[in-house]
C-alpha cells in the first residue's frame, strides 16, 4: 500500500497547487497526474527490481526479462499518455486492461511467496494478495476509469 501514498500524495499536492495557482482545484488534472506519477514510478521499478519481477511471470510465458522491460516501458508510456488530453481516454482503457492482465502475475507471485525486492521466496504470500493487492488493484482500476474516462 506504500505505492498508494504516491498516488494520493501526488493527487493532493496537485489539487493544492492548482488551487493556489488557478484559484480553484483542478480534479481532472490532479487525478491524472496522480496516476501518471504512480504508473511511471512503477514502470521504472521494472528496471530496478527486474529479477524479482521476472519471477512473478507465469512459467508458461517465455522471455521473462523481455516482458519485465516491455511492461515497464508500457507503464511509463501510459503515465505520459494520461497527461495528453487527446490520448487520455484510450490510454486509460488500455491501462485498465493492463491492470486486469497483470493481476495474473500478482496471483502467481503471491502463490509462490515471491519477494520482488529481494528476488527470492520470502514474500508475504496469499495474505498480501487478499488484504492488499486486490483492494489496490480495484482502486487503480476505479481511479483510472474515473479520471481517465468518466471525467475526461
Amino acid at each position: 500500500m506504500k505505492l498508494l501514498t504516491i498516488l494520493f500524495g501526488t493527487f493532493i499536492l496537485a489539487l493544492l497547487g492548482t488551487w493556489a495557482f488557478q484559484g480553484k482545484p483542478d480534479f481532472l488534472f490532479s487525478g491524472n497526474l496522480g496516476m501518471a506519477v504512480f504508473i511511471i514510478f512503477t514502470g521504472f521499478s521494472h528496471f530496478k527490481f527486474q529479477k524479482g519481477m521476472a519471477m512473478m511471470i507465469p512459467d508458461f510465458l517465455p522471455g521473462k526479462m523481455f516482458w519485465v522491460y516491455f511492461t515497464g516501458v508500457l507503464e511509463i508510456a501510459a503515465g505520459i499518455g494520461l497527461m495528453i488530453p487527446s490520448v487520455r481516454e484510450v490510454t486509460a482503457i488500455l491501462l485498465i486492461i493492463f491492470y486486469i492482465l497483470v493481476f495474473i502475475a500478482n496471483i502467481n507471485s503471491s502463490r509462490k511467496n515471491i519477494n520482488i525486492f529481494k528476488a527470492d521466496y520470502t514474500g508475504p504470500g496469499m495474505k498480501y494478495l487478499y488484504a492488499q493487492r486486490i483492494p489496490m488493484q480495484l482502486i487503480l482500476i476505479a481511479w483510472t476509469w474515473y479520471f481517465g474516462i468518466y471525467l475526461n
